[in-house]
């Protein structure tokens, strides 16, 4: 299997580990341990959490072989009405799960996920499978190696079943269409109603998680884009540090003005998936230069008792709708009863002030940084939408740009002093759940109504996401976010975990 990763960097990965004794989390560092046992009782293959199928393929009680054709049947049975899973890998993926059977019966493992089913957003790179992130431009392209953090899974032992639908370039969609969402292949659909938003960009993936087509997926998210789907779709998910997860191989990848504002992480059924798979996509590379080797901190280390917990339901135009507030409510109330203190905060005003520098430092140069990804991959038409943008925006002078970006790190630098007195923040995801596929976006009635997931890519910070309520109306899954300061995903999925236990998380949808 080939891999981004050459073997010089293998070796001062090494070295780092032989001076520093970090354990940076690659796949390499990863062996065949086994996995943390599971908390999860679920029977069905493909509803039961990644975690609890690791370890029966371990114990040999199901094999790789059982849950590929499990998983195989459901995508077939769902993926008409989803459009989640847009390119298939079905053959590859048998083969695969037969000879890691046949690895199981010696007692050689790959990796804590041995045998376990997977799929990828279509913005990674897949060896041998195409890979178009949504763009024309990419509609044939077949990559000749992973993308670091598909390599890290595979030689972990996970499998690739397909690759999952993506805005074009994870960043723009068809004609107002409010879903994950392009040319190539058409929208996704929510699996709690087939007529509402997946969100995106990872809409796709989180969609197909959601129905039981996937073990688990692979979002990124520059803006919401792991998180908002998570809500939306009823899963969990994790936006990891900037700097934790490498970007080789994605196609919004690592480099310039808005480097550190996109973090990769897992989409899961539950929060212990978040925590198994984390630790096998981090640490550097050696290609993406914003990557740090950073410890990985066991989450199960955590005590709840100890953490000082702030919390928001509304702040300033962004007012969710009574089951959200209730939801951050009741989440605050459970916490309420084991944590060190709970308090009402919200930093309203360095929140808009940054969400309003990413907006000038997003638009600054006229989107050109947009249309010189298009020309990289040859994409001659962006989607509609886009190419309106792009086209109606102007241009700001170079010493304007200068001084929001300066502006916006005070601000960050701020933001981090407000966290200093908190552990961990819970607040809501967006203002409601799922809405209306072709609903066109009115500033007046949907002000505010994402609220500030933007800020948390502009300061780096880790997020989960967990399902911790329900619609009004009894059918739709909302999720919360939880926000730790840089490098605690520790403390994000050891909350997330404990509110999933008293919430029951991620629920079957109807489909």
């Amino acid at each position: 299997m080939s891999s981004p990763e050459s073997a010089s960097s293998e070796g001062r990965r090494n070295f780092l580990r032989r001076i520093g004794g970090l354990a940076v989390g690659t796949a390499g560092s990863v062996g065949a341990s086994p996995a943390a046992p599971s908390r999860d009782t679920t029977d069905s293959l493909v509803f039961m959490s990644a975690t609890r199928l690791a370890g029966l393929i371990r114990a040999r009680k199901v094999s790789a072989a059982e849950a590929v054709d499990a998983y195989i049947r459901r995508i077939e049975s769902v993926n008409d009405r989803l459009n989640a899973v847009v390119m298939r890998a079905f053959d590859r993926a048998r083969q695969e799960a037969i000879a890691l059977d046949r690895r199981a019966r010696r007692r050689d493992f790959a990796g804590v996920l041995h045998g376990v089913p997977m799929t990828v957003k279509d913005s990674f790179d897949t060896e041998g499978v195409i890979s178009t992130g949504g763009t024309y431009g990419r509609q044939q392209y077949v990559p000749s190696q992973d993308a670091t953090v598909v390599a890290r899974l595979r030689r972990a032992g996970a499998i690739l079943l397909g690759k999952t639908n993506t805005p074009e370039f994870t960043l723009g969609g068809v004609g107002g269409i409010n879903t994950s969402s392009n040319s190539l292949y058409g929208s996704s659909h929510n699996p709690y109603d087939l007529t509402l938003t997946t969100s995106g960009s990872s809409g796709g993936a989180a969609a197909i998680v959601a129905a039981g087509g996937a073990a688990f997926d692979i979002g990124s998210d520059l803006g919401g884009s792991i998180r908002l789907p998570a809500h939306m779709n009823g899963v969990a998910g994790l936006k990891t540090t900037a700097g934790r997860v490498p970007r080789t191989g994605h196609i919004v990848g690592y480099g310039g003005v808005l480097d550190t504002w996109q973090q990769m992480g897992p989409i899961a059924r539950r929060v212990e998936d978040l925590a198994l798979i984390t630790p096998v996509i981090s640490g550097p590379d050696f290609r993406d230069a914003a990557c740090a080797p950073v410890p990985w901190r066991d989450p199960h280390e955590i005590e709840i008792s100890k953490l000082r917990v702030a919390y928001f339901a509304a702040a300033g135009a962004f007012r969710p709708d009574d089951a959200t507030r209730e939801t951050i409510r009741r989440a605050v109330g459970w916490l309420g009863e084991t944590a060190r203190a709970v308090t009402e905060s919200c930093p309203v005003e360095l929140f808009e002030a940054l969400n309003a520098t990413r907006s000038k430092l997003t638009m600054g140069d006229g989107w050109a940084w947009y249309q010189r990804l298009a020309d990289k991959w040859g994409t001659k038409n962006v989607s509609g939408e886009m190419a309106q943008t792009i086209a109606s925006t102007p241009q700001i002078s170079t010493a304007e740009y200068v001084r929001t970006w300066d502006e916006a790190d005070r601000i960050k630098s701020k933001l981090l002093a407000w966290m200093g007195s908190w552990d961990v923040l819970v607040c809501p995801v967006a203002k409601g759940p799922a809405t209306p596929i072709d609903r066109i976006f009115n500033a007046a009635r949907d002000g505010g109504s994402l609220g500030f997931p933007g800020v948390f890519n502009s300061t780096g910070w880790p997020v989960a996401v967990v399902r911790c309520g329900t619609s009004a109306d009894g059918r739709l899954p909302i999720g919360i976010q939880v926000v730790a300061a840089p490098w605690r995903e520790d403390i994000c999925l050891a909350v997330a975990a404990y509110l999933e236990a008293r919430s029951g998380g991620w629920q079957p949808p109807p489909i």
